[in-house]
């Protein structure tokens, strides 16, 4: 085959640098963000921490979002020294400018994400040791060979966060074997894991829910009937239970209702995630930082953007008078060190205006969102939120689909009737049997109200549910119930059965 040259067009979208950080900021909450500029100010000595306040109005004004502008006039001899790879990395953005502070203005180059008014909170954490280190500590305790307390300590590791062991016996041999030349055999291991499931909390190192709930329930020093009946069920009908086929159950333990309501509330007390204390996964996440405050005064939705405790940013004086003192010279260390302290300098203001863009980008999206929602933030009344969709928002700012899914993502928004995902605000239209086009979000509402007041013995299913809602004038499909109930994270009608 011969060879041949050929010319073609081809059309390419490439992203700058700064574009890039700035989508990556944007879609930080409020507390993520706060690490990233934590990073940031240690991996760049060039941007610092501001100890003076400036207003919102200063830092936050057009001007501030303006590409930084830089000369290179008074080193053009020495730019026509460097070499063609110097030049090239030096094109974008000249630094020159940070050495005349008379003709530059320093706030073009800060960011203040606070108030003037607002104070700065310190929030103390405190935590007790790790559940492993606590199995480690009982393990230390009892009077083990050297081999057995390293297999102890072997498979407290390989518990999983919930507590559970979720490896195979036979693969811990092989792993013992290969990894620290430990010779042992499956039957020792299993009496070595037997020992850790007696430690606290009770349940840990189980290997499945049932073997979990089995341990607990052998633990408790009182066997009362309904505890026997409770091992009983576990051990020999867990998949009935676990599905709720109760009839079954009646049957095969020959006993009434009133009995098994009374071993159903044994086994609710019961811990399925022993690592975590009893704790719910809500009790163990962490408050939620709001991104923007909404506040109703006569009427009128005012809008903030939480600033918590991010610090205000400004570039390095003493890397401004470095630049300067290099720039001077003219051997080739001091050509090298200029252009790491103008690499640096160049980074911390992208990373300065970045910030300022986010700001300006999520006030002017939010505030939209206010105008579009106007109804349901002054009344707080749900059935007033109008159908939203992110293309509606995008084609009201003149912006990207994309930059306003980046702005909604993770952000919480606090307001008087509770603080709730932004995203939450967002919802397709539906049109009712009048014509009437309302948010799937009420229709959410009604679905949770119908599941709230349905007889639990015989719940509704989503056939049901669908001709409950078709009788309320909300004409909508089965399969669209079935997708709004697992988004509200309800179970299906034969799950959510009670005695």
């Amino acid at each position: 085959m011969a060879l041949k040259q050929t010319q073609y067009l081809k059309l390419s979208q490439k992203l700058l640098p700064q574009q890039i950080l700035l989508m990556k900021l944007l879609q930080l909450p409020t507390l993520a963000l706060e690490e990233r500029i934590k990073e940031e100010l240690e991996a760049n000595p060039a941007l610092e921490e501001d100890g003076e306040q400036a207003t919102e109005e200063e830092l936050f004004s057009n001007e501030n979002t303006e590409d930084a502008e830089f000369s290179n006039e008074e080193d053009g001899e020495e730019s026509g020294e460097m070499s063609d790879a110097e030049l090239k990395e030096s094109a974008n953005v000249e630094m020159e400018d940070f050495m005349d502070e008379g003709e530059l203005d320093a706030y073009k180059y800060e960011v203040s994400n606070k108030g003037s008014d607002e104070e700065s909170r310190e929030f103390v954490v405190v935590e007790g040791p790790a559940y492993r280190e606590q199995l480690e500590q009982q393990l230390g305790l009892r009077e083990l060979s050297e081999q057995d307390y390293s297999i102890g300590l072997y498979l407290i590791g390989c518990l999983d966060e919930d507590g559970y062991m979720r490896r195979e016996t036979e693969f811990v041999v092989d792993d013992l074997a290969f990894n620290y030349n430990i010779s042992t055999n499956v039957s020792n291991v299993e009496a070595v894991l037997k020992l850790i499931q007696s430690f606290d909390p009770p349940g840990v190192a189980a290997r499945n829910l049932q073997e979990c709930l089995l341990l607990q329930l052998e633990r408790k020093t009182e066997k009362t009937r309904e505890i026997l009946l409770a091992i009983d069920m576990i051990k020999h009908h867990m998949e009935e239970f676990s599905k709720k086929h109760y009839d079954k159950i009646l049957k095969r333990l020959h006993i009434e209702e009133e009995d098994l309501k009374d071993v159903i509330e044994v086994i609710r007390h019961l811990n399925p995630r022993p690592a975590n204390s009893g704790e719910s996964k809500e009790d163990t996440m962490s408050a939620v930082i709001p991104d923007f405050i909404v506040s109703v005064s006569d009427g009128i939705p005012e809008l903030s953007i939480n600033g918590r405790n991010l610090p205000d940013l400004k570039i390095s004086k003493d890397y401004k008078e470095m630049l300067a003192e290099y720039s001077k010279s003219k051997d080739k260390s001091s050509k090298e060190a200029a252009g790491f302290v103008k690499n640096k300098i160049e980074s911390a203001s992208w990373f300065i205006e970045a910030l300022q863009q986010r700001y300006a980008t999520m006030s002017i999206c939010m505030k939209c969102i206010l105008e579009f929602q106007n109804d349901y933030f002054v009344s707080g009344d749900e059935s007033k939120l109008k159908p939203m969709i992110l293309k509606d928002i995008a084609s009201r700012v003149n912006m990207d689909l994309s930059t306003i899914s980046r702005m909604a993502n993770s952000k919480y928004v606090q307001t008087p009737y509770g603080t709730f995902l932004l995203k939450s605000l967002f919802s397709e239209s539906m049109s009712r049997d009048d014509g009437e086009e309302v948010s799937s979000r009420e229709i959410k509402n009604i679905l949770k109200e119908l599941i709230g007041k349905e007889d639990k013995k015989n719940p509704l299913t989503d056939d049901e549910l669908c001709e409950a809602l078709n009788t309320k004038g909300y004409q909508i499909a089965r399969r669209t119930v079935a997708k709004y109930r697992e988004q509200l994270d309800i179970p299906v009608g034969r799950m959510r059965r009670e005695v």
